[in-house]
C-alpha cells in the first residue's frame, strides 16, 4: 500500500508514516522544510503541481491530509489579527482541498481508495467552550469540506473518513493531553483500515467513536 502523509515530519503525521513503515508500506511523507525529500507547503499550488509531478502516475492507496496549524491558542479575542485567520484558513483548509485536488488522479489509480482529513473535535458545532476561534472555524471547515468530498467522490469509489486524533501530548496538544503520539496514531491507523464506502463521510475520533457534528 502506497501512503502519502502530509505534515509527517512531527507529532502524530511522523508516527502514522513510522507505524506504516513498520508495517511494511510505502510511506511519502511531506514536510514544510524546502530542504525535506518531500517538500510541500500545503498552501502554495505550485508546490502541489510539482509534488504530483514528482510522484507522477505513482497509484496512492491512501491520502493522510494531516497538515496543520494551530496558531491561535490561548490568545485573547482583543489580540487576534487578520493573518492569524489567513494563515489558519490556508493551511487547515485551503491546504486540505488542494492536495486532494492535486492527488485525485493518483487516488484515481488505485483500486478502492482512501481520504483521510485530521480534524479536530473542536470542529464540532456541539462543542463551543470558547476561544480559539481560528482554529475552531478552520477545522470545522475542513469537516465539512470532507463531508462534501465524500460525496462528490463515491460515484468513484473513493471514500473519505474526517478524524479527530485525540487531545494528544504534542507540540500542538501541550504536555496536559490525554493520550500519546503512539495511541492516537495506533487508533487512527485503524481507523484508516476500516474506512470504506459504507462509513464514508463519517466524523470518527481516533478510537472508534462517532464524533457529535
Amino acid at each position: 500500500m502506497h501512503v502519502v502523509i502530509t505534515g509527517a515530519n512531527r507529532g502524530i503525521g511522523r508516527q502514522m508514516a513510522i507505524q506504516l513503515s513498520e508495517e511494511g508500506h510505502e510511506v511519502t511523507g511531506t514536510s514544510r522544510d524546502p530542504a525535506s525529500e518531500h517538500a510541500l507547503d500545503v498552501t502554495d499550488s505550485a508546490q502541489q503541481a510539482a509534488f504530483a509531478e514528482k510522484l507522477a502516475d505513482r497509484p496512492i492507496d491512501l491520502l493522510v491530509c494531516n497538515a496543520g496549524v494551530y496558531l491561535d491558542k490561548g490568545r485573547p479575542l482583543q489580540d487576534y489579527t487578520a493573518e492569524i485567520w489567513s494563515q489558519s484558513l490556508a493551511a487547515n483548509v485551503t491546504g486540505v482541498f488542494l492536495t486532494v485536488q492535486a492527488l485525485l488522479p493518483n487516488l484515481r489509480l488505485a483500486q478502492g481508495a482512501k481520504i483521510a482529513i485530521i480534524s479536530s473535535q473542536m470542529a464540532s458545532h456541539a462543542r463551543a467552550p470558547g476561544g480559539s476561534y481560528a482554529y475552531r472555524a478552520s477545522k470545522a471547515a475542513a469537516l465539512n469540506l470532507g463531508r462534501n468530498l465524500s460525496t462528490d467522490l463515491r460515484s468513484e469509489g473513493i471514500a473519505v473518513g474526517i478524524y479527530h486524533p485525540g487531545w494528544v501530548r504534542t507540540d500542538m496538544g501541550g504536555d496536559e493531553g490525554d493520550i500519546s503520539v503512539e495511541e492516537s496514531a495506533t487508533g487512527l491507523l485503524q481507523e484508516f483500515d476500516v474506512l470504506g464506502m459504507e462509513t464514508t463521510g463519517c466524523f470518527h475520533t481516533w478510537d472508534g467513536r462517532i464524533h457529535e457534528y
